[in-house]
This record gives structure tokens, sequence and C-alpha cells, in this order.
């Protein structure tokens, strides 16, 4: 598997839904669905890093001041 932090957003993307198809598809042994599960996690989080980065950026060239993050946002949750 790629090196998930040097992942452009689509390639993490398109990676993250064929996990979630195998994982969907059943037919793993429990290390390889705990492995598949982990990788999930990992290219999920790469996701929402470059949807954050994006949304920061499209804020700034708007002049728009973005609320401080509270961790309360459930909007991430797989």
């Amino acid at each position: 598997m790629t090196d998930a932090p040097n992942l452009p957003y689509e390639q993490a993307r398109d990676e993250l839904i064929a996990v979630v198809q195998k994982l969907e598809t059943g037919g793993s042994t429990l290390e390889e669905s705990l492995a598949l599960w982990e990788r999930g996690e990992e290219l999920a989080a790469l996701c929402q890093r470059w949807l954050d980065g994006a949304r920061a950026r499209l804020a700034a060239a708007s002049g728009e001041t973005q609320p401080a993050d509270d961790g309360d946002d459930d909007s991430d949750s797989m």
C-alpha cells in the first residue's frame, strides 16, 4: 500500500472507497479486516485534512474567518 501522507486527495478517496467495499463484501480474515479498517481510518483522516485545508484556503481567499475547532464536530465519523 502507498504511504498515505503523500497521497493526493482523489487517490486517498478512491482507495478509501475500495477499502470500504472490501469490508462490506466480507470474506476476509479477522486480521485482514483489521488491517483494512486501520487503513480506512488512516485514509479517512487524510481526506479530512485535505478537505479542512481546502476549506481554510477558500475562507482565506474570500476574507472570511473560520470559527475555532472545538473538537465536538461529529461529521468525521465513519
